[in-house]
């Protein structure tokens, strides 16, 4: 059930990003959605959708490697390390 759960949390800004593509894609071909007062304004609102939905499922998974310990680059891992008693070296 867990894992539906987070199944489902990745695909609705999936689903997010691609509609954000599409709007990009219409605002291309000049296709105009009422709702949206210019074009260009559909364009943007489409690019944040996409940039929100890239970043959400980025996110994810960068978090997901760092905590099985995946990430490789140097640039990337904690400076600071934790004490067993929970205070900064």
């Amino acid at each position: 059930m867990i894992r539906i759960i987070a199944v489902m949390i990745l695909f609705i800004p999936g689903i997010i990003g691609a509609y954000g593509i599409k709007l990009m894609r219409d605002a291309l071909f000049s296709d105009f959605y009422p709702i949206f007062f210019h074009i260009s304004l559909q364009f943007i609102v489409g690019f944040i959708m996409f940039a929100a939905g890239l970043a959400f499922i980025g996110g994810f998974l960068y978090n997901r490697d760092k905590k099985q310990n995946l990430i490789k680059n140097p640039r990337f891992i904690n400076k600071k390390t934790k004490e067993p008693n929970g205070e900064d070296k």
